[in-house]
């Protein structure tokens, strides 16, 4: 297509969008929601997912240890869990330290210490994985072959809310897909549907136009060029709207959390 022919279509294309504003609004209004609400799904999940992994690669496995366990069997229990296929570290840390650590987390309820007549804690090792085997089922083979020896009494890494929030995630990442399809098709269905209204009401214009030796294409162009236009304005809406709503909402969470800082 020329360069004289693409900007006469193209004011032709302004021009029956004029004549026809309101039609054309309701469209661009419904591809900017559209363009909003998938962006927004893809923008959000985008941001789950991240701190899903990142949640995952900061799995620690605690071993806790039984109350009879004797200090001289620690040395050996850590070289037998660092042995594992996965760990690259293994911490000892002391009920003592565990308790100093809790009455820190929990400084505001200090009153719950004060009746405690003996250390209610008991021995833990910290078990950190190498980052390439800290995916779920590994985490979880670990743990079972962790929990074996004698003298640890339980294990803990987050099973039951890790799995739980993974499952929800899951779930509404499928839901998510799916409204986005569903939208995406709502969208190019309402464009499609515009443009055939507009040409079905203008068939007596085109087949005057036919007469005089207009092609279809000289009449169709200006069409396709319609939904070209509100396909980006829609987008450019959605896509500014979803950025105004994300600079809000961040700056709003980095306020809170520099107030709860500094309180």
């Amino acid at each position: 297509m020329k360069t004289e022919s693409l900007i006469f279509f193209t004011k032709r294309a302004f021009q029956d969008m004029n004549s026809n504003r309101f039609l054309h609004i309701v469209t661009i209004i419904t591809i900017s929601l559209s363009i909003l609400i998938v962006s927004a799904f893809g923008l959000f999940f985008t941001n789950i997912n991240d701190i899903m992994v990142s949640w995952k690669k900061g799995v620690k496995i605690m071993a806790y240890l039984h109350k009879d366990v004797e200090k001289i069997q620690l040395p050996e229990l850590k070289q037998k869990i660092l042995s594992l296929y996965g760990v690259s570290e293994v911490r000892f840390i002391p009920k003592e330290e565990a308790l100093e650590e809790l009455k820190r987390q929990m400084k505001r309820q200090m009153a719950l210490f004060e009746n405690l007549k003996e250390n209610p804690l008991p021995d833990v090792f910290e078990i950190q994985m190498i980052p390439s085997t800290q995916n779920w089922g590994k985490i979880e083979i670990l743990a079972a072959q962790v929990e074996m020896f004698p003298q640890v009494a339980g294990v803990e890494y987050g099973q039951r809310w890790l799995g739980r929030v993974t499952g929800i995630f899951n779930l509404f990442k499928f839901a998510g897909t799916a409204m986005c399809l569903v939208f995406f098709m709502a969208s190019v269905f309402i464009v499609a549907n515009t443009i055939r209204l507009l040409f079905f009401s203008r068939r007596e214009e085109f087949e005057i136009m036919r007469l005089v030796g207009a092609t279809d294409g000289f009449i169709k162009a200006p069409f396709y060029i319609e939904g070209i236009l509100q396909g980006i304005l829609g987008g450019v809406t959605g896509i500014l709207i979803l950025f105004v709503i994300y600079v809000i909402i961040t700056s709003n969470v980095d306020q809170g959390i520099s107030s709860g800082f500094f309180e």
